[in-house]
């Protein structure tokens, strides 16, 4: 899609998805002064949101101003009426809600902001809306971090990373997305972005674990540069670009801000299952999605062609999936890394 695309007199905006992510992205496009179209699955939340002005379920102290709203729980209504689609479900339910759409999608730039897999098909987002919906390459884009919906929501500095194939079309999309509180990054390796993006979330549990078992911070310090290395060397086993910087924001800074910060989800869930909580308990007593938790089978599945070592992944795998005692495997981890 070429970049003038953006320059249209009144550009629709439409976010899709109704939780934390979704609702700082409303506020963000809000305070650019875009009226929104957003689909959000719960009518009674639509209503809330008229009338109390804030999310009750998601960053409820962020005020959402509905003059500004165009708000429906008809996913066809909303993507119909905007040119700009911003994807923003948890990964677990995108294909299930993404099966509603019926509207085409033909002359809709899509951006996803969704941080894991289409578990059934082992598919990144993009490459989902390439192979499933027909969509090129050219017309999605990918937002991604250092930064959390949070910190987002309270106007605190944040960083994000546009990435398109084009270098002109991520240009544009910084200007979309940049404003007083958002710094924004330019990039084109949407295959690189997106994996990182899956795989700071299982670090982050693996972070998590670490904490919960009582390992301290040069352990952790360890296991996050280990991290590191074991995500570049996946990235480079599987889609090697030599034009890609690892230690730019959206592979290190999204990765060092999710397993270090208070506001990560996925860190939480990891010291849940580090401190002795079944993963069904731990899933059970989070509000929101932990995407490490998917993102990590969808790795182990990936990684069975390509048999790049990961010992970090496989730990995290084995602890989630196969039900091994978290000790035992930390254990033997622990003598891997360096």
């Amino acid at each position: 899609m070429d970049a003038n695309f953006f320059d249209q007199e009144n550009l629709k905006i439409a976010v899709i998805g109704g939780g934390s992510w979704a609702t700082a992205l409303v506020k963000l496009m809000q305070h650019k002064g875009h009226r929104v179209h957003w689909y959000l699955r719960n009518a009674e939340a639509i209503e809330y949101i008229k009338t109390h002005r804030h999310h009750r379920s998601y960053l409820s102290s962020v005020y959402l101003d509905p003059e500004y709203l165009q708000m429906s729980d008809s996913m066809d209504e909303v993507v119909s009426q905007a040119d700009v689609l911003i994807f923003a479900i948890p990964s677990a339910y995108f294909e299930s809600e993404v099966s509603k759409l019926t509207v085409s999608l033909e002359n809709k730039f899509v951006i996803s902001a969704i941080k894991g897999f289409v578990t059934s098909e082992y598919l990144t987002i993009a490459e989902y809306f390439n192979r499933v919906c027909h969509l090129p390459f050219d017309q999605i884009g990918i937002i991604s971090g250092p930064s959390h919906a949070e910190e987002m929501g309270m106007q605190r500095l944040s960083y994000l990373t546009l990435t398109s194939k084009h270098a002109e079309v991520a240009e544009k999309l910084c200007e979309l997305f940049r404003c007083d509180y958002v710094n924004t990054i330019p990039g084109t390796d949407i295959y690189g972005v997106e994996y990182a993006a899956a795989l700071k979330n299982v670090y982050a549990v693996a972070t998590g674990i670490a904490h919960g078992l009582g390992y301290g911070d040069n352990f952790t310090a360890v296991l996050i540069t280990s991290a590191f290395h074991e995500m570049v060397s996946f990235l480079d086993a599987t889609y090697p670009d030599a034009n890609r910087i690892t230690s730019r924001s959206a592979y290190l800074g999204d990765l060092l801000v999710t397993c270090y910060s208070q506001f990560s989800r996925n860190r939480t869930y990891g010291s849940m299952i580090g401190k002795g909580y079944s993963v069904m308990s731990a899933q059970s007593e989070m509000s929101m999605v932990a995407e490490g938790h998917y993102a990590v089978k969808s790795i182990h599945q990936i990684n069975l062609r390509y048999s790049v070592k990961m010992p970090i992944v496989d730990a995290v795998y084995k602890i989630l999936y196969e039900g091994c005692y978290p000790v035992r495997i930390f254990g033997n981890l622990c003598r891997l890394l360096q």
